[in-house]
């Protein structure tokens, strides 16, 4: 077997640095920690003078106590002239905290990060003037400048932990309120006046209160779709198996155009438009429009605008009334057979429809005028004088239509 390779170790230039000179640079390094570290402070606060000033339970200034305890943590290091227990590593929780606050007080990293660098070009500047008065050799002190920037990277990988932190946990409120306003807004209020609380929590999440909304209800493309990218001023909540969203101002100019790019490749519904106070009646229709997608009764594969399905949602949604409304108007039917019935019942809804003559009903249905005059006198024999009677000729064509938006009719050809 082939001998495994040596590990090759670079070997450190402060390795030959004598071990007095090692210590008397660490001391006075470390005794002059505290005044570096203010120094460091007041330099950022003429820097960053708008930077919040936070402060420990003692009321000590948490950045001065960060400053000073990054720099005793590095000088420690030098105690170890080979560096055997590695470079120096930044201390856990101050350096965090300080990339939390950042994310909680909505600002980012770029000052935090400008301001590290800003520390450690003051603070080579002191090390530097330490290292001529101790005379350590250039070597160890330019391998000190390329330490002292990793740790840099180092305050940054903290610093952007915490911001993380604080990013995932504003995210987090900002969802748990968001739902609480749309379960606030989509239940049926009634009784009381639920308007104190919907401008209460539309606040604490920056919503300004619409003067009407639309809801949408989605049916997930896949099991892990991710969420639409909405835009802020769209509530969403995919906490549902069919997500929901609050759509304000529908009407405002662009709206339906940014929805559609933002819902491709989703399907659902999304109600009329509604005054704010009656958004659950918007979500009602669309929870009935996805219904009817789910039969096939509504085209798929695209998010649907109830306005624009008004026929279907209303002939459709009434099943058990408009079914036996179709038991008694259509009930003359019941002796032709279903194939000779279902033509009579093409003919008599073309019929109501075009108000017309033998000809326009002939051409609408695709067939010859003389049928159509065979088959009117037939549905004349059948219903007598009760087709000349607008309340049942109105009956009929209801039920008749809603035959047809169920597929149990066909299309008249000529329909336009």
């Amino acid at each position: 077997m082939a001998a495994r390779p040596a590990t090759v170790t670079s070997r450190s230039a402060w390795h030959d640095v004598p071990r007095l000179k090692v210590r008397q640079f660490a001391a006075i390094a470390m005794a002059e920690a505290p005044a570096l570290a203010e120094e460091i402070r007041s330099e950022i606060r003429r820097e960053y003078p708008h930077l919040p000033e936070v402060l420990d339970e003692s009321g000590e200034p948490m950045a001065l106590i960060g400053i000073r305890r990054a720099i005793e943590v590095f000088v420690q290091h030098l105690e170890h002239a080979d560096y055997s227990t590695g470079r120096p590593t930044v201390p856990p929780g101050v350096f965090q905290e300080f990339g939390r606050g950042e994310g909680l007080g909505g600002r980012s990293l770029d000052s935090l990060q400008a301001i590290y660098r800003m520390g450690v070009r003051l603070a080579w500047r002191r090390f530097a003037e330490i290292g001529q008065r101790v005379e350590i050799p250039p070597p160890a002190m330019y391998e000190l400048v390329d330490a002292g920037y990793q740790y840099l990277d180092g305050l940054v990988d903290q610093s952007v932990r915490g911001y993380a932190e604080a990013a995932a946990r504003q995210a987090g409120e900002r969802l748990r309120l968001q739902r609480r306003l749309m379960e606030l807004l989509l239940v049926e209020h009634h009784r009381g006046d639920p308007a104190e609380a919907l401008t209460e929590r539309a606040a604490r999440i920056g919503w300004p209160l619409p003067g009407k909304v639309a809801v949408g209800v989605l049916l997930r493309p896949a099991r892990e779709a991710v969420a639409p990218a909405v835009g802020q001023g769209v509530l969403l909540d995919m906490e549902y198996e069919q997500p929901r969203m609050v759509v304000p101002e529908p009407d405002a100019a662009g709206r339906s155009e940014l929805l559609h790019r933002a819902l491709t490749g989703w399907s659902g519904a999304i109600g009329p438009p509604v005054p704010l106070a009656d958004a659950a009646k918007s979500l009602r229709w669309a929870e009935a429009a996805v219904r009817l997608m789910e039969r096939g009764l509504l085209p798929s594969g695209e998010v649907l605008y109830c306005t624009e399905h008004t026929e279907a949602l209303v002939l459709l949604q009434p099943e058990e009334l408009i079914d036996d409304l179709a038991l008694r108007c259509l009930a003359p039917l019941t002796h032709c057979g279903p194939t000779h019935g279902r033509r009579l019942a093409e003919t008599l809804l073309a019929w109501l429809e075009t108000r017309g003559g033998a000809p326009e009903v002939a051409a609408r249905l695709g067939v010859h005028p003389q049928t159509v005059r065979y088959r009117l006198r037939q549905i004349r024999e059948l219903w007598g004088a009760e087709i000349d009677d607008p309340d049942r000729r109105f009956e009929l064509e209801l039920v008749l239509r809603a035959q047809r938006l169920r597929g149990t009719l066909g299309e008249q050809r000529g329909r336009g």
